[in-house]
C-alpha cells in the first residue's frame, strides 16, 4: 500500500540514459569524437546502474 506512490528509480535513470545518448549522437555529428566518447562512457555507467537496480 505504501509502495503505491513510490517512484520507480530506474525510469529516471533510463530518461537520463536516453538524453545522454541523444547528446552523444549530436556531438558525434558535430565532429568532436573525444566528447562523444565521454558521453558514451557516461551512458554506459548509467546503464550499468540501471541493470544493477533491475537485478534487485
Amino acid at each position: 500500500m505504501f509502495g503505491l506512490f513510490k517512484k520507480n528509480p530506474t525510469k529516471e535513470l533510463e530518461k537520463q540514459h536516453k538524453r545522454l545518448m541523444e547528446e552523444a549522437v549530436a556531438v558525434q555529428r558535430s565532429g568532436d569524437l573525444r566528447a562523444y566518447a565521454e558521453k558514451i562512457s557516461e551512458a554506459e555507467k548509467l546503464m550499468d546502474k540501471i541493470v544493477e537496480l533491475n537485478k534487485k
